[in-house]
């Protein structure tokens, strides 16, 4: 995935300024897709170049952000991207070697990294679920909500694997053999 056509998408979703997609996208795709303020503003600017968005003439007044809209080129590269094929990203996590390393050399100190990371995963399960119960307890059927959930529910799945897994390891790595 690329980072314009995460943006393409939350401007499909709705128009915004720089600073309104920023927040969106950091409470949205954001979960999925990192990108710093600085690279969504940078971006929106090759957008425009390229002219799948536009720029509407901010308000009057100071410190008026300037909103950004789709426009029919971006929907038309936006759907292309879409339908395009794609193999599933090899696995590459540092911590998987980790492991086999520390499978070769005997208690290295990786059981406080595995501990931190729990942590970490635990509460991304926990905001998850809060934004499950907030956004998708009303069982809408539209089909937009309905993959909007869908996505969620494997942002889910995932946080929920990596808390059994790292529990999992953490008993390993506590066993004396």
């Amino acid at each position: 995935m690329s980072l314009p056509h995460a943006l393409l998408t939350a401007l499909a979703e709705r128009p915004g300024s720089g600073s309104e997609l920023a927040g969106r996208f950091d409470r949205s795709i954001g979960h999925f897709w990192h990108a710093t303020h600085q690279q969504i503003y940078r971006e929106l600017g090759r957008l425009e170049e390229a002219g799948w968005v536009e720029s509407l003439p901010a308000e009057s007044g100071r410190g008026r952000k300037r909103a950004y809209r789709l426009l029919p080129a971006g929907k038309k590269e936006l759907r292309r991207w879409v339908a395009e094929s794609k193999d599933p990203m090899p696995q590459r996590d540092e911590l998987m070697v980790r492991l086999r390393a520390e499978a070769v050399l005997g208690a290295a100190g990786l059981e406080k990294e595995i501990k931190r990371r729990l942590k970490l995963h635990e509460e991304k399960l926990d905001l998850y679920r809060r934004i499950e119960v907030h956004d998708f307890s009303i069982n809408v059927e539209s089909r937009a909500k309905r993959l909007q959930h869908l996505v969620l529910k494997a942002g889910i799945a995932q946080e929920q694997f990596w808390v059994d897994f790292s529990r999992e390891a953490l008993d390993i790595l506590k066993a004396k053999q």
